[in-house]
């Protein structure tokens, strides 16, 4: 008997501390968003619920809201299709569909198995209606990046993925392709996340949002963003965790290959021993990733996101090509929080080699933080609510299993 997480009611939304019920507003009033640029925390997102320029069919739920961003949930159906795709300007997803799938799934119910090594195509329950000044970016959640579930958000007259252009109105869609796992899924299911940003005139045109090595050197003086040394490289550089030292016997898992289906809403109902593999740490501190595999690692530092900020893991290196660290790359204001003011959680890192067989050494650069302002700092952050289930970790699988 598994147990499937239960979300809060379903209620009409309330508008936000302080803000009267207005009607739907076609254009942007600047009381509403203020003079600030960056990304919007929960307080603005649940506003642009009230002003509908986020809508739903089903009431958006409490429990969807993050410090700086929205889980969003999986629509009524799904269709298997033959191949990813874009669909390109002035083309709509839907008509690329009607050429591409080849099956199409209710998620009604118990759901339905969506099957490792197949790709999906599944409109949201949420749908946008953008002012020209916010766009959206989307990323797996941490939980999904986990299960190796490779998913990206495809809007209407899109050429890129995970990006959602100001002025945007429309569907949007999660493509999803299981990796190492089958996975169940069903209608409300949440596999990826999305943040608003509110830009800056200049902004609009270079898309330079990050801040830059002088300003996260400033950052860190006033919060400490690493325990150890402050790597900088157009980002926060972070090593990789495989000594007994740092995380003890075990340094990290890798997938197996022939395991059951996972239910992506069931919570710590899973046996490690039924999905991963272990990998003990060695003496030489070593590992060699293989071809096609899955691991998940743990970052050498622990870190810190300040409340005014929030990052993202990105590629370090377009030209490293040997292996993939970046499945789920949100970080949200207060991850690693302590009383201490002294960075308290790692980076759990979703690896998977390419081509060749790769050497990982302990403390090898893997993984490349980048931070964001917000327009202001959210009433509440990581770690202060009840989904927040990384805060403090070490290496560790997804909430699906029981960990020791």
């Amino acid at each position: 008997m598994v147990a499937i997480a239960k979300p809060s009611p379903v209620r009409a939304r309330r508008a936000p501390r302080g803000v009267d019920r207005l009607p739907d507003l076609g254009s942007e009033r600047a009381a509403d968003f203020g003079t600030s640029y960056g990304l919007l925390p929960r307080e603005k997102i649940e506003l642009m619920v009230h002003r509908r320029m986020i809508r739903s069919s089903i009431d958006i739920e409490d429990s969807q809201f993050q410090p700086a961003s929205l889980d969003l949930r999986l629509g009524a159906k799904a269709y298997r299709v033959r191949a990813s795709f874009l669909p390109g300007k002035d083309r709509k997803v839907e008509s690329q569909l009607s050429g591409l799938k080849s099956d199409e799934i209710s998620l009604e119910g118990p759901g339905a198995i969506l099957e490792k090594g197949c790709v999906y195509v599944i409109p949201l329950l949420e749908s946008l209606a953008l002012i020209p000044s916010i766009s959206a970016a989307t990323n797996p959640k941490s939980s999904t990046g986990r299960l190796d579930i490779f998913t990206r958000l495809i809007t209407d007259n899109g050429e890129i993925f995970d990006q959602v252009a100001g002025g945007y109105t429309g569907q949007i869609y999660a493509e999803v392709s299981p990796r190492s796992f089958s996975v169940r899924v069903r209608k409300g299911s949440r596999l990826n996340q999305i943040r608003f940003r509110r830009k800056h005139p200049q902004q609009m045109e270079k898309n330079v949002f990050w801040l830059d090595d002088n300003a996260l050197r400033e950052a860190h003086e006033k919060h400490r963003l690493v325990d150890g040394d402050l790597n900088l490289r157009d980002g926060l550089l972070l090593g990789v965790a495989l000594s007994k030292e740092a995380l003890g016997e075990i340094v990290g898992y890798r997938a197996q290959k022939h395991a059951d289906v996972i239910d992506v809403d069931c919570i710590a109902s899973y046996a490690v021993a039924d999905f991963w593999e272990p990998i003990a740490a060695r003496a030489d501190t070593r590992l060699i990733l293989d071809p096609g595999e899955f691991y998940i690692l743990a970052s050498q530092e622990r870190m810190h996101i300040p409340p005014m900020l929030a990052a993202e893991m990105v590629a370090i290196d377009p030209s490293m090509g040997e292996f993939r660290v970046h499945y789920a790359g949100f970080f949200d204001p207060g991850f690693g929080f302590t009383t201490t003011g002294h960075p308290g959680s790692r980076a759990v890192l979703e690896v998977r080699s390419h081509e060749v067989p790769f050497v990982l050494e302990h403390g090898q650069i893997i993984g490349r933080l980048v931070f964001e302002k917000l327009t202001e700092s959210p009433e509440v952050l990581y770690g202060q609510t009840v989904v927040s289930n990384y805060q403090g970790q070490n290496l560790k699988l997804s909430k699906h299993f029981k960990m020791p």
